[in-house]
Protein backbone atom coordinates (compact mmCIF):
# COMPACT_ATOMS: atom_id res chain seq x y z
CA UNK A 1 0.00 0.00 0.00
CA UNK A 2 2.47 2.77 0.57
CA UNK A 3 4.68 1.51 -2.04
CA UNK A 4 1.78 2.07 -4.57
CA UNK A 5 1.56 5.26 -2.42
CA UNK A 6 4.58 6.34 -3.68
CA UNK A 7 4.72 5.23 -6.98
CA UNK A 8 1.61 7.57 -7.79
CA UNK A 9 3.20 10.04 -5.43
CA UNK A 10 5.97 10.04 -8.05
CA UNK A 11 4.09 9.79 -11.04
CA UNK A 12 2.22 13.20 -10.20
CA UNK A 13 5.47 14.96 -9.60
CA UNK A 14 6.76 14.02 -12.90
CA UNK A 15 3.77 14.65 -14.74
CA UNK A 16 3.43 18.45 -13.04
CA UNK A 17 7.53 18.26 -14.05
CA UNK A 18 6.98 17.80 -17.61
CA UNK A 19 4.11 19.77 -17.88
CA UNK A 20 5.92 22.98 -16.59
CA UNK A 21 8.80 21.98 -18.96
CA UNK A 22 6.13 21.64 -22.00
CA UNK A 23 5.21 25.25 -21.03
CA UNK A 24 8.48 26.69 -20.55
CA UNK A 25 9.36 25.06 -24.12
CA UNK A 26 5.77 26.23 -25.72
CA UNK A 27 6.22 29.65 -24.51
CA UNK A 28 9.85 29.68 -25.73
CA UNK A 29 9.72 28.25 -29.07
CA UNK A 30 6.71 30.73 -29.87
CA UNK A 31 8.90 33.91 -29.32
CA UNK A 32 11.90 31.55 -31.22
CA UNK A 33 9.57 31.12 -33.96
CA UNK A 34 8.80 34.31 -34.63
CA UNK A 35 12.31 35.78 -34.32
CA UNK A 36 13.73 33.22 -36.22
CA UNK A 37 11.51 32.03 -38.61
CA UNK A 38 12.27 31.13 -42.18
CA UNK A 39 10.37 34.37 -43.23
CA UNK A 40 10.22 37.59 -42.77
CA UNK A 41 7.95 39.29 -40.19
CA UNK A 42 7.42 43.15 -39.40
CA UNK A 43 4.41 44.96 -37.67
CA UNK A 44 3.51 48.64 -38.92
CA UNK A 45 1.27 51.02 -37.88
CA UNK A 46 -1.36 52.26 -40.33
CA UNK A 47 0.98 55.06 -41.39
CA UNK A 48 3.50 52.18 -42.09
CA UNK A 49 5.70 52.99 -39.12
CA UNK A 50 7.55 50.25 -38.13
CA UNK A 51 6.61 49.01 -34.51
CA UNK A 52 7.98 45.30 -34.59
CA UNK A 53 10.73 43.33 -37.01
CA UNK A 54 11.67 39.79 -36.30
CA UNK A 55 15.28 38.61 -36.65
CA UNK A 56 15.11 36.73 -40.11
CA UNK A 57 14.18 40.12 -41.32
CA UNK A 58 16.45 42.00 -39.78
CA UNK A 59 19.34 39.71 -41.24
CA UNK A 60 18.44 39.46 -44.77
CA UNK A 61 18.44 43.27 -44.60
CA UNK A 62 21.73 43.60 -42.13
CA UNK A 63 19.96 46.59 -40.27
CA UNK A 64 20.21 46.51 -36.58
CA UNK A 65 16.35 46.92 -34.36
CA UNK A 66 17.07 50.45 -33.54
CA UNK A 67 17.28 51.31 -36.92
CA UNK A 68 13.78 50.26 -38.13
CA UNK A 69 11.76 50.04 -35.56
CA UNK A 70 10.17 53.79 -34.87
CA UNK A 71 12.54 55.24 -37.46
CA UNK A 72 11.39 53.65 -40.58
CA UNK A 73 8.39 53.19 -42.61
CA UNK A 74 7.90 49.91 -44.20
CA UNK A 75 7.81 51.57 -47.83
CA UNK A 76 11.37 52.99 -47.33
CA UNK A 77 12.75 49.69 -47.32
CA UNK A 78 11.73 49.31 -50.88
CA UNK A 79 13.00 50.21 -54.37
CA UNK A 80 11.92 53.81 -55.35
CA UNK A 81 9.47 51.38 -57.90
CA UNK A 82 8.47 49.52 -55.54
CA UNK A 83 7.48 52.45 -52.78
CA UNK A 84 5.42 54.21 -55.58
CA UNK A 85 3.66 50.99 -56.41
CA UNK A 86 3.00 50.26 -52.49
CA UNK A 87 1.74 53.95 -51.93
CA UNK A 88 -0.60 53.82 -55.27
CA UNK A 89 -1.93 50.54 -55.19
CA UNK A 90 -1.11 48.33 -52.08
CA UNK A 91 -1.83 51.17 -49.42
CA UNK A 92 -5.28 51.39 -50.91
CA UNK A 93 -6.06 48.05 -50.95
CA UNK A 94 -5.13 47.74 -47.64
CA UNK A 95 -7.64 50.13 -46.72
CA UNK A 96 -10.54 48.99 -48.76
CA UNK A 97 -10.09 45.11 -48.33
CA UNK A 98 -7.79 45.39 -45.28
CA UNK A 99 -5.75 42.25 -46.85
CA UNK A 100 -2.40 42.27 -50.08
CA UNK A 101 -1.32 39.09 -50.74
CA UNK A 102 1.63 37.60 -53.55
CA UNK A 103 3.14 40.60 -53.75
CA UNK A 104 6.23 40.95 -55.68
CA UNK A 105 8.62 43.72 -54.53
CA UNK A 106 12.45 44.18 -53.81
CA UNK A 107 13.99 45.16 -50.64
CA UNK A 108 16.57 47.88 -50.59
CA UNK A 109 19.39 45.68 -48.17
CA UNK A 110 22.07 48.06 -46.20
CA UNK A 111 25.20 47.06 -48.52
CA UNK A 112 22.85 48.42 -51.37
CA UNK A 113 21.59 45.20 -52.87
CA UNK A 114 18.41 44.18 -53.61
CA UNK A 115 15.97 41.51 -52.19
CA UNK A 116 13.57 39.94 -54.23
CA UNK A 117 10.45 39.12 -51.83
CA UNK A 118 6.49 38.35 -51.73
CA UNK A 119 4.86 39.83 -49.33
CA UNK A 120 1.63 39.65 -47.75
CA UNK A 121 0.29 41.98 -45.67
CA UNK A 122 -3.11 42.29 -43.46
CA UNK A 123 -4.80 44.26 -41.27
CA UNK A 124 -5.35 43.58 -37.60
CA UNK A 125 -8.55 45.23 -36.21
CA UNK A 126 -9.69 46.08 -32.73
CA UNK A 127 -13.01 45.05 -30.89
CA UNK A 128 -14.30 48.00 -32.22
CA UNK A 129 -13.29 47.30 -35.82
CA UNK A 130 -10.79 50.45 -35.92
CA UNK A 131 -7.62 49.36 -37.91
CA UNK A 132 -4.63 49.22 -35.15
CA UNK A 133 -1.86 47.80 -37.16
CA UNK A 134 -0.49 45.99 -40.49
CA UNK A 135 1.20 42.47 -39.75
CA UNK A 136 3.09 41.96 -43.35
CA UNK A 137 5.32 38.25 -43.63
CA UNK A 138 8.06 38.12 -46.33
CA UNK A 139 9.50 35.49 -48.04
CA UNK A 140 12.66 35.23 -49.73
CA UNK A 141 11.84 35.12 -53.55
CA UNK A 142 15.78 34.80 -54.32
CA UNK A 143 15.73 31.31 -55.47
CA UNK A 144 12.62 31.72 -57.43
CA UNK A 145 13.95 34.71 -59.30
CA UNK A 146 17.04 32.75 -60.42
CA UNK A 147 15.03 29.90 -61.20
CA UNK A 148 12.36 32.80 -63.26
CA UNK A 149 15.57 34.07 -65.03
CA UNK A 150 16.35 30.52 -65.72
CA UNK A 151 12.76 29.66 -66.98
CA UNK A 152 13.10 32.57 -69.09
CA UNK A 153 16.68 31.95 -70.61
CA UNK A 154 15.32 28.56 -71.38
CA UNK A 155 12.20 29.92 -73.14
CA UNK A 156 14.17 32.23 -75.57
CA UNK A 157 16.92 29.51 -76.15
CA UNK A 158 13.71 27.01 -76.81
CA UNK A 159 12.29 30.27 -78.84
CA UNK A 160 15.55 31.12 -80.95
CA UNK A 161 15.45 27.03 -81.83
CA UNK A 162 12.30 27.05 -82.86
CA UNK A 163 12.58 29.74 -84.90
CA UNK A 164 15.29 28.17 -86.32
CA UNK A 165 13.91 25.21 -87.37
CA UNK A 166 10.95 27.20 -88.52
CA UNK A 167 13.39 29.41 -91.25
CA UNK A 168 15.14 26.00 -91.98
CA UNK A 169 11.80 24.31 -92.67
CA UNK A 170 10.62 27.55 -95.25
CA UNK A 171 14.41 27.65 -96.67
CA UNK A 172 13.73 23.63 -97.41
CA UNK A 173 10.76 23.97 -98.25
CA UNK A 174 10.93 26.90 -101.00
CA UNK A 175 14.45 24.89 -102.31
CA UNK A 176 11.16 22.02 -103.14
CA UNK A 177 8.92 24.38 -105.60
CA UNK A 178 9.74 26.49 -108.30
CA UNK A 179 10.16 30.08 -106.97
CA UNK A 180 7.99 30.86 -110.01
CA UNK A 181 5.91 29.47 -112.71
CA UNK A 182 6.84 29.58 -116.32
CA UNK A 183 4.71 31.80 -118.12
CA UNK A 184 3.39 29.11 -121.02
CA UNK A 185 2.11 31.27 -124.37
CA UNK A 186 -1.54 31.91 -125.10
CA UNK A 187 -1.91 30.31 -121.54
CA UNK A 188 -3.02 31.65 -118.03
CA UNK A 189 -1.52 29.58 -115.13
CA UNK A 190 -1.68 29.77 -111.15
CA UNK A 191 -0.36 27.93 -108.52
CA UNK A 192 -0.55 28.08 -104.12
CA UNK A 193 1.15 26.18 -101.57
CA UNK A 194 -0.38 26.15 -98.32
CA UNK A 195 1.14 24.81 -95.39
CA UNK A 196 -0.70 22.76 -92.80
CA UNK A 197 2.24 23.84 -90.28
CA UNK A 198 5.15 25.90 -89.98
CA UNK A 199 7.62 23.50 -88.10
CA UNK A 200 7.72 20.86 -90.77
CA UNK A 201 8.37 20.32 -94.45
CA UNK A 202 5.48 18.96 -96.67
CA UNK A 203 5.93 16.86 -99.18
CA UNK A 204 3.70 18.04 -101.67
CA UNK A 205 5.37 19.41 -105.07
CA UNK A 206 4.63 21.36 -108.45
CA UNK A 207 6.49 21.96 -110.90
CA UNK A 208 5.61 23.35 -114.95
CA UNK A 209 8.49 22.86 -117.13
CA UNK A 210 9.12 23.35 -121.55
CA UNK A 211 9.30 20.09 -123.77
CA UNK A 212 10.24 19.52 -127.25
CA UNK A 213 8.92 21.97 -129.41
CA UNK A 214 5.81 23.66 -128.35
CA UNK A 215 4.68 21.17 -125.73
CA UNK A 216 4.96 21.55 -122.06
CA UNK A 217 4.77 19.31 -119.00
CA UNK A 218 3.40 19.57 -115.28
CA UNK A 219 3.00 17.73 -112.44
CA UNK A 220 1.75 17.92 -109.05
CA UNK A 221 2.46 15.20 -106.06
CA UNK A 222 2.18 14.58 -102.51
CA UNK A 223 5.17 12.48 -100.81
CA UNK A 224 3.98 9.76 -97.64
CA UNK A 225 4.89 11.48 -94.60
CA UNK A 226 6.58 14.98 -93.06
CA UNK A 227 10.19 16.23 -92.12
CA UNK A 228 13.39 15.92 -93.89
CA UNK A 229 13.06 12.37 -94.72
CA UNK A 230 9.88 13.48 -96.92
CA UNK A 231 12.13 16.26 -98.30
CA UNK A 232 14.59 14.43 -99.66
CA UNK A 233 12.26 11.86 -101.13
CA UNK A 234 10.13 15.21 -102.77
CA UNK A 235 13.14 16.69 -104.09
CA UNK A 236 14.39 13.21 -105.77
CA UNK A 237 10.68 12.90 -107.40
CA UNK A 238 10.71 16.35 -108.37
CA UNK A 239 13.54 16.39 -110.51
CA UNK A 240 13.65 12.63 -111.64
CA UNK A 241 10.25 13.62 -113.48
CA UNK A 242 11.77 16.16 -115.22
CA UNK A 243 14.67 14.50 -115.87
CA UNK A 244 12.57 11.29 -117.22
CA UNK A 245 9.87 13.99 -119.05
CA UNK A 246 12.87 15.16 -121.10
CA UNK A 247 13.75 11.42 -121.69
CA UNK A 248 10.91 10.57 -123.03
CA UNK A 249 7.69 12.46 -122.20
CA UNK A 250 5.08 10.20 -123.02
CA UNK A 251 3.11 10.59 -119.71
CA UNK A 252 2.89 6.97 -118.38
CA UNK A 253 6.79 6.68 -119.22
CA UNK A 254 7.13 9.31 -117.30
CA UNK A 255 5.27 7.70 -114.31
CA UNK A 256 6.90 4.49 -115.07
CA UNK A 257 10.51 5.89 -115.13
CA UNK A 258 9.51 7.72 -111.70
CA UNK A 259 8.30 4.12 -110.10
CA UNK A 260 11.71 2.76 -110.99
CA UNK A 261 13.39 5.00 -109.42
CA UNK A 262 11.60 5.57 -105.95
CA UNK A 263 11.33 1.89 -105.55
CA UNK A 264 14.54 1.01 -106.13
CA UNK A 265 15.92 3.43 -103.87
CA UNK A 266 13.58 2.64 -101.13
CA UNK A 267 12.90 -1.30 -101.29
CA UNK A 268 14.42 -1.65 -97.89
CA UNK A 269 12.26 -1.31 -94.72
CA UNK A 270 11.59 2.38 -95.41
CA UNK A 271 9.33 2.42 -97.86
CA UNK A 272 8.40 5.24 -99.51
CA UNK A 273 5.90 6.21 -102.05
CA UNK A 274 3.77 9.25 -103.79
CA UNK A 275 0.54 10.03 -105.20
CA UNK A 276 1.33 11.92 -108.17
CA UNK A 277 -0.24 13.65 -111.65
CA UNK A 278 1.85 13.99 -114.46
CA UNK A 279 0.14 15.82 -117.81
CA UNK A 280 1.59 17.29 -120.85
CA UNK A 281 0.01 20.28 -122.96
CA UNK A 282 0.33 20.86 -126.22
CA UNK A 283 -0.85 24.78 -127.49
CA UNK A 284 -2.94 23.99 -130.70
CA UNK A 285 -5.82 26.92 -132.63
CA UNK A 286 -8.37 26.70 -130.13
CA UNK A 287 -6.68 26.23 -126.97
CA UNK A 288 -4.75 23.10 -126.02
CA UNK A 289 -4.76 19.43 -125.57
CA UNK A 290 -4.02 17.84 -122.29
CA UNK A 291 -2.85 14.09 -121.44
CA UNK A 292 -2.99 13.43 -118.03
CA UNK A 293 -1.78 10.33 -116.43
CA UNK A 294 -1.98 9.84 -112.50
CA UNK A 295 -0.13 7.72 -109.72
CA UNK A 296 -3.21 7.36 -106.79
CA UNK A 297 -3.74 11.02 -106.92
CA UNK A 298 -7.30 12.76 -106.71
CA UNK A 299 -8.55 13.49 -109.96
CA UNK A 300 -8.05 17.13 -111.85
CA UNK A 301 -10.62 18.87 -112.11
CA UNK A 302 -12.03 20.90 -115.32
CA UNK A 303 -13.91 25.05 -114.71
CA UNK A 304 -15.48 24.79 -118.14
CA UNK A 305 -16.05 28.47 -119.64
CA UNK A 306 -19.62 28.16 -119.04
CA UNK A 307 -18.94 27.47 -115.30
CA UNK A 308 -19.64 23.68 -115.16
CA UNK A 309 -17.46 21.68 -113.38
CA UNK A 310 -16.11 18.28 -114.12
CA UNK A 311 -13.77 15.62 -112.81
CA UNK A 312 -10.88 13.90 -115.10
CA UNK A 313 -10.78 10.86 -114.04
CA UNK A 314 -7.97 8.10 -114.37
CA UNK A 315 -9.67 5.03 -112.79
CA UNK A 316 -6.61 2.54 -111.01
CA UNK A 317 -4.19 4.37 -111.63
CA UNK A 318 -1.31 3.27 -108.68
CA UNK A 319 0.52 4.49 -105.79
CA UNK A 320 4.03 5.57 -107.73
CA UNK A 321 6.78 3.49 -105.81
CA UNK A 322 4.96 1.32 -103.52
CA UNK A 323 5.47 -1.76 -105.79
CA UNK A 324 8.02 -2.69 -108.87
CA UNK A 325 5.35 -3.16 -111.44
CA UNK A 326 2.52 -0.18 -110.56
CA UNK A 327 -0.16 0.47 -113.37
CA UNK A 328 -0.83 4.04 -114.51
CA UNK A 329 -3.68 5.03 -116.52
CA UNK A 330 -4.28 8.65 -118.66
CA UNK A 331 -6.61 10.46 -119.74
CA UNK A 332 -6.95 13.32 -122.37
CA UNK A 333 -9.02 16.35 -122.97
CA UNK A 334 -8.90 19.68 -124.75
CA UNK A 335 -9.08 23.18 -122.83
CA UNK A 336 -11.02 25.61 -124.96
CA UNK A 337 -11.26 29.72 -124.27
CA UNK A 338 -12.13 30.22 -120.47
CA UNK A 339 -11.39 26.50 -119.34
CA UNK A 340 -9.53 26.05 -116.19
CA UNK A 341 -7.92 22.96 -115.82
CA UNK A 342 -7.12 22.25 -111.07
CA UNK A 343 -4.54 20.17 -109.92
CA UNK A 344 -4.46 19.88 -106.26
CA UNK A 345 -3.61 17.86 -103.14
CA UNK A 346 -5.61 15.88 -100.67
CA UNK A 347 -4.87 17.96 -98.06
CA UNK A 348 -7.73 20.21 -99.21
CA UNK A 349 -10.32 17.34 -99.59
CA UNK A 350 -9.56 16.30 -96.19
CA UNK A 351 -9.60 19.33 -94.38
CA UNK A 352 -12.34 19.81 -91.86
CA UNK A 353 -14.24 23.23 -92.59
CA UNK A 354 -15.31 25.12 -89.38
CA UNK A 355 -18.43 24.18 -87.95
CA UNK A 356 -20.06 21.63 -85.63
CA UNK A 357 -19.76 18.49 -87.87
CA UNK A 358 -16.41 18.91 -88.41
CA UNK A 359 -16.77 16.54 -91.26
CA UNK A 360 -13.86 16.33 -93.92
CA UNK A 361 -14.39 18.68 -97.06
CA UNK A 362 -15.16 16.40 -100.13
CA UNK A 363 -14.16 16.36 -103.97
CA UNK A 364 -17.51 16.63 -104.33
CA UNK A 365 -17.98 19.37 -102.01
CA UNK A 366 -14.80 20.59 -103.97
CA UNK A 367 -16.34 20.63 -107.28
CA UNK A 368 -19.97 22.62 -105.78
CA UNK A 369 -17.66 25.27 -104.72
CA UNK A 370 -15.57 25.96 -108.10
CA UNK A 371 -18.80 25.82 -109.79
CA UNK A 372 -20.48 28.07 -107.20
CA UNK A 373 -17.77 30.78 -106.74
CA UNK A 374 -17.85 31.83 -110.58
CA UNK A 375 -13.88 32.10 -110.77
CA UNK A 376 -12.87 32.42 -114.44
CA UNK A 377 -9.35 31.53 -115.24
CA UNK A 378 -6.32 30.57 -113.17
CA UNK A 379 -5.61 32.84 -111.13
CA UNK A 380 -9.22 33.57 -109.97
CA UNK A 381 -9.70 29.85 -109.31
CA UNK A 382 -6.61 29.93 -106.97
CA UNK A 383 -7.65 32.89 -105.30
CA UNK A 384 -10.80 31.31 -104.27
CA UNK A 385 -9.43 28.11 -103.11
CA UNK A 386 -6.81 30.11 -101.19
CA UNK A 387 -9.45 32.23 -99.23
CA UNK A 388 -11.63 29.18 -98.84
CA UNK A 389 -8.14 27.33 -97.33
CA UNK A 390 -7.53 30.30 -95.06
CA UNK A 391 -11.06 29.79 -93.64
CA UNK A 392 -10.76 26.35 -92.91
CA UNK A 393 -8.17 27.33 -90.14
CA UNK A 394 -6.66 24.84 -88.28
CA UNK A 395 -8.94 22.26 -89.66
CA UNK A 396 -6.51 22.54 -92.45
CA UNK A 397 -4.56 19.12 -91.45
CA UNK A 398 -1.99 18.07 -94.21
CA UNK A 399 -0.27 20.99 -96.79
CA UNK A 400 -2.15 21.69 -99.73
CA UNK A 401 -0.39 22.16 -103.08
CA UNK A 402 -2.71 23.80 -105.97
CA UNK A 403 -1.84 24.38 -109.92
CA UNK A 404 -4.24 26.09 -112.51
CA UNK A 405 -4.02 26.50 -116.12
CA UNK A 406 -6.87 28.13 -117.95
CA UNK A 407 -7.00 29.47 -122.14
CA UNK A 408 -7.87 33.36 -121.39
CA UNK A 409 -10.92 34.31 -123.28
CA UNK A 410 -10.45 36.85 -126.25
CA UNK A 411 -9.63 40.25 -125.29
CA UNK A 412 -9.02 39.06 -121.79
CA UNK A 413 -4.98 39.13 -122.82
CA UNK A 414 -2.36 36.10 -122.01
CA UNK A 415 -0.85 35.83 -118.58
Amino acid sequence: MCEADATGGGGGGDEDGVGALFSALLEDSAEDLYENAPCGYLSTLMDGTIAKVNGTLLGWLGAGRDELVGRRRFSDLLTVGGRMYYETHIGPMLTMHGEAGGLALELKAADGSRLPVLVTSRVKKGEDGAAQLIRITIFDARDRRAYERELLRARQVSEAERDRARELASTLQRTLLPPSLMPVPGMEVAAYYHPASVDEVGGDFYDLFPLTGDSWGFFLGDVSGKGAEAAVVTSLARYTLRSAAVYNPEPVKVLDNLNTVLHQQYRGGDTRFCTVVYGSLVPDATGCAITLVSGGHPPAVVVRAGGVTEFLHTPGGMLVGAIPDAKFTEVTAHLGPGDTLLLYSDGLTEARPVGASRERYSEEELLDFLAASAATGASEVITALTALLTGFGDGVEDDTALLALSIPLPGSGDS
